[in-house]
């Protein structure tokens, strides 16, 4: 049995194919299932992945990428057991705390998306803090999306694009697509090129509805804590192979 190709040789082998996704998005799932297969406590396993976040914003950055969105918390997360939410937001205070350096150090720009105000205000302070200290890069923009959900998020930009037509501020023939975009958590950022699930779940889980529109799927059976940069570069190759015609013939 041949050995697995070391992550060296698949980045050398994207950068041949030449053009490379944008955007890629995360769904970071399994957390919970590898902690179970070990019979460790849940919040043992959102720590391990931990380390898988780095790896994939290495990864990213290797690749060259200019948006990574990685779907760390959603608003139905808030309904799991209270000691668990109190894990998750403790491990994102420990994240930023010792990350930030380094995600600054390496361009990184962290954008925390979601209800934040929702977080508790050691969590909220941690997350403005590194969102200030990182607004400058430019070499990566890290997406975040902290007690977020897609259909809250339509809502939310529904409701602001009526607020503003009841002003007299736009009429209801200047709303399109770019303006519906616009008052999304997402603004400026490009519609993802490519979707990652691990774990093997298919399903997208209420996770960026309008922006997935024309992004490719990729499913890893392969839970997060063990997903590493060698599982990105996998993923990119198999959407290098892929003919994006976006409802249109190949020429």
């Amino acid at each position: 049995m041949s050995a697995a190709p070391a992550p060296a040789d698949l980045l050398s082998q994207i950068r041949v194919n030449g053009e490379v996704p944008r955007h890629v998005a995360i769904i970071m799932d399994g957390n919970g299932r590898w902690a179970r297969e070990r019979m460790l406590p849940r919040p043992l396993g959102h720590r391990s992945g931990m380390k898988s976040v780095r790896e994939v914003v290495e990864g990213a950055i290797e690749v060259g990428l200019e948006v990574l969105s990685l779907f760390a918390f959603s608003q139905e997360n808030w309904q799991r057991p209270e000691l668990e939410v109190a894990a998750l937001m403790s491990l994102l205070e420990e994240y930023i705390q010792r990350e930030a350096d380094e995600l600054d150090a390496q361009g990184v720009q962290v954008r925390m998306l979601g209800e934040l105000d929702r977080l508790t205000p050691a969590a909220r302070a941690a997350v403005d803090r590194v969102m200030k200290q990182t607004e400058h890069n430019t070499k990566l923009r890290l997406n975040l999306f902290i007690s977020y959900g897609a259909r809250a998020e339509i809502v939310r930009a529904t409701k602001a694009l009526a607020a503003e037509v009841a002003a007299g501020t736009r009429s209801v023939d200047a709303i399109d697509d770019a303006a519906f975009s616009e008052k999304l958590f997402t603004a400026g950022c490009p519609d993802p090129d490519l979707l990652i699930r691990t774990s093997g779940e298919q399903r997208i889980s209420n996770f960026l509805l309008w922006q997935l529109a024309y992004t490719e799927l990729y499913i890893s059976s392969v839970l997060w804590p063990d997903f590493s940069r060698r599982e990105l570069y996998g993923a990119i190759l198999d959407y290098q192979d892929r003919d994006r015609r976006f409802g249109r013939v190949s020429a």
